[in-house]
């Protein structure tokens, strides 16, 4: 991908940060919003609790076919002309899920809103990607990690505010702001598409070399997992037992949800100072421990004291992995296939997301949310082996050495 270069054939032109965190806060409203209503929600449909899985599902699953062809279009026709798209269908479609009258409706925009989200978390990490190197790298992916960890902390209690108060469709007219995003992103990227595009064969043949390399091929497998404990323990399950055990409103459990976000954003801002002193493979293996910690804390606890403090350690996990994962990508993807390489991890992602809550709906059919985080802990057990003994910041991969 060729970086746009200044007047006089100066140094490339960066796009401003403020907009690249703008576009991943807008991405990830798509679930952080919903989170918290999920209760009122499929209760005003009459649905059961499963049904929360099924609206969470619906929003990630498109994302585990179209991310990958969004990065494919992204490295041949440029970064601006897809993502001004994907920002409009995610706003529309999610207006429309506002809107729905019944719950198969619902489902549906949120199936085509999931079309739009399918492109924008992975191309902000992708425009970084194209523009800086190093440490800086490192540093800037860690903090989008912490503005991203930051719209985690802020949306899920203003949905469940609104949700409370004005009723769950209030809540998802915010969704809107991917219209005014999209503007944005039209006027202040430049139109960067290739001068010489390779041959679409040339083109998938070099995303296909790119994503056997070994560490590539584990962020996949680390990254599916790591999203089904976020969507479908965090994010499915966690306000279902906060509502069923203790009785909590939107409100309260839009707060409770934001919890983690305390710590993932402090963790997450200092990335790039904290791997210029720790190994990348320690610190996910750290990251692994703090998973299986934190979803047996939330299991185990009969207090919402001891659920917020696992929630914390389950911050910290989140502030490592997610980041780090994005940085090994960065650093193992050639730049001419940096947007199919990130697209095909989103969608690995994206796979996770969608099975989590789906796994979820199956497992609350024959048991209490509870046992979902004992789950959950099993699934974090299995991420943290796969650290130990996967090629993810080891000696011969160059993303193990410490940023300089």
């Amino acid at each position: 991908m060729a970086e746009p270069v200044g007047d006089a054939g100066g140094p490339p032109i960066r796009p401003p940060r403020s907009l690249i965190f703008g576009i991943t806060i807008t991405g990830i409203l798509n679930n952080t919003l919903i989170g918290p209503s999920l209760p009122d929600i499929v209760a005003d449909f009459g649905r059961s609790d499963s049904g929360a899985g099924i609206i969470v599902a619906a929003g990630s699953l498109p994302g585990v076919v179209v991310a990958p062809a969004i990065g494919l279009a992204a490295d041949r026709y440029g970064r601006r002309n897809v993502l001004t798209p994907c920002l409009l269908a995610f706003a529309v479609f999610g207006l429309c899920a506002a809107a729905a009258p019944t719950f198969e409706l619902l489902v549906v925009a949120r199936l085509f809103q999931g079309f739009g989200t399918a492109g924008l978390i992975n191309l902000a990490v992708v425009l970084i990607s194209d523009h800086w190197d190093g440490v800086e790298r490192t540093a800037l992916i860690g903090r989008n990690a912490a503005v991203l960890t930051l719209g985690l902390a802020v949306a899920p209690p203003v949905g469940g505010v609104l949700a409370e108060f004005a009723g769950w469709r209030t809540s998802l007219l915010l969704y809107a702001v991917g219209m005014p995003t999209a503007a944005f992103v039209w006027r202040l990227l430049p139109d960067d598409r290739p001068a010489v595009a390779a041959s679409m064969g040339d083109q998938l043949r070099g995303a296909r070399a790119a994503l056997v390399n070994p560490v590539v091929l584990a962020t996949l497998g680390s990254g599916v997992l790591v999203f089904v404990m976020i969507f479908g323990g965090f994010l499915t399950a966690f306000p279902i037992h906060l509502e069923d055990d203790f009785g909590l409103g939107a409100g309260a459990r839009g707060a409770m949800i934001a919890v983690p976000a305390l710590s993932s954003c402090l963790i997450a801002f200092n990335l790039g100072r904290i791997r210029q002193r720790f190994a990348l493979r320690g610190l996910l293996i750290l990251a692994g421990c703090t998973y299986v910690v934190a979803f047996a804390g939330i299991a185990a606890s009969g207090v919402l004291v001891g659920i917020a403090a696992a929630s914390v350690i389950y911050g910290i996990g989140e502030g490592v992995f997610i980041p780090s994962l994005q940085d090994a990508v960065a650093e193992a993807a050639p730049p001419e296939q940096r947007g199919a390489v990130f697209a095909v991890w989103v969608g690995a992602a994206r796979l996770g997301q969608t099975l989590g809550p789906l796994l979820v709906a199956g497992v609350l059919t024959l048991t209490t949310t509870t046992g979902v985080f004992v789950l959950a802990t099993g699934l974090a057990m299995v991420l943290l082996i796969g650290q130990i003994l996967g090629p993810i910041g080891r000696p011969t991969d160059r993303s193990a050495a410490p940023a300089r």
